[in-house]
């Protein structure tokens, strides 16, 4: 693994922000107060956008007309259109907006609610004039080499389609892209199909994710084998938390498009539900990744233990031996060291070279016991 990646994967898991974000997404505070009113608004997000963006796509088979509005007063006439309309709206803290446009298409006051509750898990409501939608909406960020999270409410209504995202940019743009270029068969079917490529692309792009975890997954194999370091084990406890995170976020999608694929769900005809139970799957084969991958890294920690541990056995081992090469040495120093008067041996001529030469044979004697054992 190159030293950049290293520089990129290190911050990214020691750093005391990154940890607290990462709890952040793991744990909501409540910032209603007790007590509160059922419907009542209040954003729990962060202000991720300047201003509120409305853009609105309104297509049949034949036409189409894409633009920005400044108000969503320019998208009221949507609602009773016989095309097929959808409306995204970039930024959930205007609240006041939110309100508005609930009391245009006359939506539930607990649906506008979820909607600016940042946080909210995957879900399916099912109201008298919408059904309303929340999914994790996932993205790999190549630079940061991370996942970013983001809140997307959609809101399916008759002949329209509603999403609420926290932020500009999103996974869209190849539906954006078949609307424009009359590619497929997006334009000719009705609003249930677009609710449909939309959940789709959000749960595509779980893959792009999971790729990028795959990646670090390997190098972190790779080093963990190779030169495991103190830095290791907390890209690994870094990258555990990234998979919990996903896997919070993806496992009740599973229940929610189950609950897509009833038979009482009037909203999506027959031919659509096909392509959900596809969907379906995708989230399936999903769910199964991040527990492969989950199982994987917690192998490579009790490896990355069990390698540290046997490098440390290796390396007092060999000390062991040193000691032991040198106690009956250091015995024969100590006894000679003695400053007693009638030492005979201190006064022959050869003593001192053959007590030198007798310790070289010790430690050369032991040297070769220990690599009769395989201990060396």
């Amino acid at each position: 693994m190159s030293k950049r990646k290293s520089a990129h994967l290190i911050p990214a898991a020691i750093n005391p922000l990154r940890q607290i974000r990462v709890m952040g997404r793991l744990v909501r505070r409540a910032v209603k107060k007790p007590g509160t009113a059922p419907g009542t608004l209040v954003h729990s997000g962060e202000k991720k956008v300047e201003r509120t963006v409305i853009r609105f796509l309104d297509y049949d088979a034949d036409n189409f007309h894409e633009a920005e509005v400044p108000d969503i007063a320019a998208c009221v006439p949507l609602k009773d259109s016989p095309t097929v309309s959808w409306v995204n709206v970039d930024g959930l803290h205007d609240v006041d907006l939110v309100r508005r446009i609930g009391e245009e298409f006359e939506w539930h006051p607990l649906m506008l609610e979820d909607i600016v509750s940042v946080g909210q898990r995957p879900k399916l409501e099912e109201y008298a004039n919408a059904l309303y939608i929340v999914l994790p909406m996932l993205r790999w960020n190549t630079e940061t080499r991370q996942t970013d999270e983001e809140q997307l409410s959609l809101i399916l209504g008759e002949r329209y389609v509603f999403t609420f995202q926290e932020r500009r940019g999103d996974v869209f743009e190849g539906v954006r892209e078949r609307l424009r270029t009359q590619r497929g068969r997006i334009r000719t079917r009705g609003v249930d199909y677009l609710a449909y490529a939309l959940i789709d692309a959000v749960v595509d792009h779980y893959f792009q994710v999971l790729e990028g975890i795959g990646v670090i997954t390997e190098e972190l194999e790779e080093e963990v084998l190779l030169e495991p370091r103190q830095s290791t084990m907390h890209r690994l406890h870094g990258l555990k938390r990234e998979l919990l995170t996903i896997r919070r976020a993806v496992w009740p999608l599973r229940d929610l498009l189950s609950s897509l694929l009833r038979d009482d769900m009037e909203r999506f005809s027959e031919d659509t539900s096909v392509y959900l139970r596809d969907v379906h799957d995708h989230a399936v084969q999903v769910l199964d990744t991040v527990e492969t991958l989950r199982d994987v890294v917690s192998g490579m920690v009790d490896l990355y233990l069990s390698t540290v541990s046997f490098r440390t056995n290796e390396v007092m081992k060999v000390l062991t031996i040193m000691a032991s090469i040198f106690i009956p040495l250091t015995f024969f120093a100590g006894v000679y060291g003695m400053n007693f008067e009638y030492m005979p041996e201190l006064h022959m001529h050869w003593a001192y070279p053959t007590l030198l030469a007798g310790m070289l044979v010790i430690a050369i004697g032991m040297v070769i016991y220990f690599k009769r054992k395989g201990w060396l």
